[in-house]
This record gives structure tokens, sequence and C-alpha cells, in this order.
């Protein structure tokens, strides 16, 4: 699906096709071409009309590729990833989408639906202005809408994690180490995404391209201390898990010592129990003890309990227990 809005005149309208004529140079047209699960006809319409580099349509026709940018001549071609919530509410998804931006247009590809480029249509419709203000502007607008997303989804991040740690601090039942390795996935994925994106739009705020002017570089500069922040917070989540995980391991490490020694003790106070019953249960005569045949029992019973509670005086008083 392809939706192209163009700007000329002071108004803003839906078209069916590309026209060339808007990319010749000095074009008053400014051009937004959306494009959503790209195809054999996409994919002409990126090499053949707008003549785009056979390896930057390659890499834009493909559902997954690193956050990166790269200029083709007077083409800047740009790739980030939008966030959503994973299937039920777990974790969560990048998907990437894939900017072309050329002096009086900007071309977007991707593959799932996005929140950023939905929303800025739905504002173009009402306010059709703002398109012309400009492709580089555009693409501002858009990049910052999917900056922006990245916030409840790390927000929810550390609920996640603020409810593990009470779970494992909290004696909790349930087995939370699959959750600590999940979230830890989560957070690892996180970082892997914002670093490289975070790389990318900084290069935008530096003036680096001829494409980006100077006043939109600053609002760029907002969006990379935005990124800043989230790297930053996906850094600090991740020494919490790691942190998390490792004091998991040691408090099941420290249970697992109480329980052995708690067993060990029991063994060692049965030990000289089970002499003490064997050498009874040998049918050979053994020495009685006073108070006639009837009374050996209880002979037997008060050796053992006294033994019993001997063993433990000495285990408490050692710290055993």
């Amino acid at each position: 699906m392809t939706t192209i809005l163009v700007y000329r005149d002071g108004a803003m309208r839906e078209a069916d096709a590309v026209d060339p004529a808007w990319l010749n140079p000095g074009a008053p047209e400014i051009v937004w071409v959306d494009i959503a699960t790209p195809g054999e006809a996409e994919k002409r319409l990126l090499s053949e009309t707008f003549h785009f580099h056979e390896l930057a349509v390659e890499d834009a026709v493909l559902e997954l590729h690193h956050p990166k940018i790269e200029t083709y001549g007077g083409l800047l071609y740009l790739i980030l990833h939008g966030i959503v919530a994973g299937k039920k509410h777990q974790g969560f998804e990048t998907r990437d989408i894939d900017y072309f931006l050329g002096r009086n247009y900007l071309v977007t590809v991707h593959h799932h639906p996005s929140r950023s480029i939905a929303a800025e249509r739905e504002t173009l419709k009402r306010h059709g202005a703002l398109l012309g203000e400009g492709a580089c502007s555009l693409l501002h607008r858009l990049v910052d809408r999917l900056v922006d997303h990245y916030g409840p989804e790390v927000d929810a991040l550390e609920e996640r994690l603020n409810a593990i740690e009470q779970r494992v601090f909290g004696h909790g039942k349930r087995n939370p180490l699959r959750d600590i390795l999940r979230l830890k996935s989560d957070i690892a994925s996180l970082r892997r995404v914002t670093l490289p994106q975070r790389d990318a739009v900084n290069r935008l705020s530096r003036r680096e391209f001829a494409e980006i002017p100077e006043q939109l570089a600053y609002r760029f500069r907002d969006v990379y201390d935005h990124l800043v922040r989230l790297a930053d917070e996906a850094l600090f989540l991740q020494d919490r898990v790691t942190g998390l995980l490792d004091g998991y391991l040691s408090l099941q490490s420290n249970r697992l010592n109480q329980v052995m020694k708690v067993l060990t003790v029991i063994t060692t106070i049965f030990m000289p129990l089970t002499v003490l019953t064997s050498l009874y249960g040998m049918n050979v005569e053994l020495p009685h003890l006073p108070f006639g045949i009837k009374a050996q029992f209880w002979w037997v019973v008060t050796i053992m309990l006294a033994t019993s509670g001997a063993m433990l005086w000495f285990f408490r008083r050692k710290d055993y227990l």
C-alpha cells in the first residue's frame, strides 16, 4: 500500500501516483510517499521513478535491518527502529522504518504498521500546511514521534523489574529465574537498538549533511538528547537486572546451604542412634542395665534422647544451627 501526499500552492492533497516532474530540480512541490509492505511494484517505484541506489533499495525491502545512516549523492538514507508492545503486553518488538530524504521529498518504507507515521498522517490531514515546512521538517517530526514511543516501553520494563525484585526478596514461591532472563534479554535488545540509533541521530544533529538545515539540526539535537537518556536508562536497567540475577543465584545458593546444613545435622544425630539400635538388635547376649528385662527398652530410649540432646546442644554452641 502506497500513500502519496503532495503540497503545492498552500494546499495539500493526496495523489494516486508519483509524477516524475515533482522530482525535478527546482520543482515547487513537497512530496511524502509512504510505502507499507513493499512489493515488486513499490521496488520499481523506488528504483525507476526515484532512481535510488540499488543497495539502498535492497536494504529498504528487507524486513529487518540495523539502524544506520548513509548518503547517496544528494540523497540521505536513514534506518530507525520503532517500538511496539509485545504479545500479551510482555516485552516489546522493534520494527525498522526506512527514510529516503531528498531536496523536496521524503519516502518512508515499513513492513508493519507504524504509530508515528499514522499519527503524522492524521495530523497532516487536519493541518496540511505543516507539509509545506519541507521534507526535512517532516522527517524530524516522524523521528521525534518514533523516539517518544520508547518512553512508555522503558517505563514498563522498569515496572517489570521492580515486580520481579519484590518477588525475589519477598520470598515468593514462584521461581522468577525465567522472568529475570526474559527481562534481561528485552533490556539487551533495547540497548542493541538505542545505541546505533543514538549515533545515527547524532550525525543528523551535527550538521554533517547538507540536506539538514541548521535550524532543524538543533531540533534533531533535542531528539538526540532523548535517545541519550534512553540509552543511559537501558544501561542502568541492565546493571540492575544483572545484579538481581546475581543476587537471586546467591540467595538460592544460601538457601541450599541452609537445607544441606539441616540435613547434615539430622544425619549426624541419627548415626549414633543407628549404632545403638543395631547393637541391641543383634541376636547375641548383651550386658543388661539395671531394673530387669522390661526396663531395657526405656534405658535405650533414654540413652538415645540424651545423645540427641547433647549433640543438639553441641551444634548450637558451635553455631552449626
